[in-house]
């Protein structure tokens, strides 16, 4: 990745997680290219938890999701897009009747949750500058920290009694 014209390219990946809005806990964690777009690594995640019969209903993201393809796919799947709309772009399955929904607002709500993951992940799981070379370790390593960071969380959820 290049941060400007003049610049050295970098080795860079982007990481993308799959949260469970309840408790804060990560669902899936992703390592891809930094070039790759959101919506593809979502789609991803969404087919490996399919895999593992996780069907989740609903799928609160930000603005950066708000492609047709995307929303298309989940309806397809039946998971109510919740979804940051972008003013005056129509997409077909996000409209008005899915934004006014008490869903929706709880759900845009509950999403920023997933930097605190984001936030954990690079501070004390090591990931903000990964040691190692190649995406299939930065991905292994990454399935460590996200576990880690699911154990003091289930931790912090058993000490405050919330059923998990």
């Amino acid at each position: 990745m290049r941060k400007g014209n003049g610049q050295p390219a970098k080795l860079s990946y982007g990481g993308h997680v799959l949260m469970e809005n309840r408790n804060g806990l990560c669902v899936d964690i992703l390592v891809t290219e930094s070039t790759q777009a959101e919506h593809r690594a979502a789609r991803s995640m969404l087919t490996r938890a399919r895999r593992r019969h996780i069907h989740p209903k609903t799928l609160a993201a930000d603005k950066g999701y708000h492609v047709k393809e995307f929303v298309a796919h989940l309806r397809e799947h039946r998971i109510r897009p919740h979804v940051a709309r972008i003013e005056g772009r129509k997409t077909p399955g996000l409209d008005g009747r899915t934004a006014c929904t008490e869903g929706y607002r709880i759900s845009q709500r509950k999403r920023k949750r997933v930097e605190e993951i984001f936030g954990w992940l690079k501070t004390v799981g090591g990931l903000r500058k990964t040691r190692f070379i190649g995406q299939a370790r930065t991905q292994m390593a990454a399935f460590i920290s996200g576990a880690a960071y699911n154990l003091l969380r289930i931790a912090k959820l058993s000490d405050s009694g919330v059923k998990a």
